[in-house]
């Protein structure tokens, strides 16, 4: 990591990634073991009988949301406005995934897919400028609302894989000969 910062920049991250990393020795390991033994649970109507589709996760997940969160895990690559924030983000943003990845890797696929999504949001400037707000917060709401009554906010994206999965080892591609090589 040293490496890839300048001093001044690694003089700061270490500091950052030092208090990262012993919040993670200690409450994290706790929370990771609670959330990983009762997990999701899908809740697909209400007391009326009408179809909710809600995914309840035991609060321990959420801690360990709020902590990636606070951490800047989930946005810390971005600027307010949307805009790349440089490859020392980058570093240090990778070191802080390192640590929680080392606890539990489950809550970090919302993480990295709202800094993902940023990408994603850019090629379409006007929705990038509503949300990036919410976005480059540092809370965590795990409340089910819509996304611009909340303090802070994760997303997550569709992909179009053929299969319609996330098994990437179903996928099926095929090779044409470009004319031009």
């Amino acid at each position: 990591m040293r490496q890839s910062l300048s001093t001044e920049d690694f003089e700061r991250a270490q500091g950052i990634l030092s208090r990262m990393g012993e919040v993670a020795s200690q409450r994290m390991d706790e929370l990771a073991q609670v959330a990983n033994r009762q997990g999701p649970v899908l809740i697909q109507y209400d007391k009326r009988g009408q179809r909710i589709d809600r995914v309840v996760f035991h609060p321990a997940y959420h801690e360990l949301m709020a902590r990636s969160a606070h951490a800047g895990v989930h946005n810390s690559t971005w600027t307010a406005q949307g805009k790349p924030a440089g490859a020392a983000a980058e570093v240090v943003r990778a070191a802080k995934f390192y640590i929680a990845s080392q606890v539990e890797t489950g809550h970090l696929c919302p993480i990295t897919m709202t800094r993902a999504s940023v990408a994603a949001l850019a090629a379409q400037p006007d929705l990038l400028a509503k949300t990036m707000p919410v976005i480059a917060t540092r809370a965590y709401d795990p409340g089910f609302a819509p996304w611009w009554t909340k303090r802070g906010m994760t997303l997550g994206m569709g992909m179009t894989e053929k299969q319609g999965g996330t098994d990437v080892r179903s996928n099926m591609t095929r090779a044409e000969r470009d004319a031009d090589a």
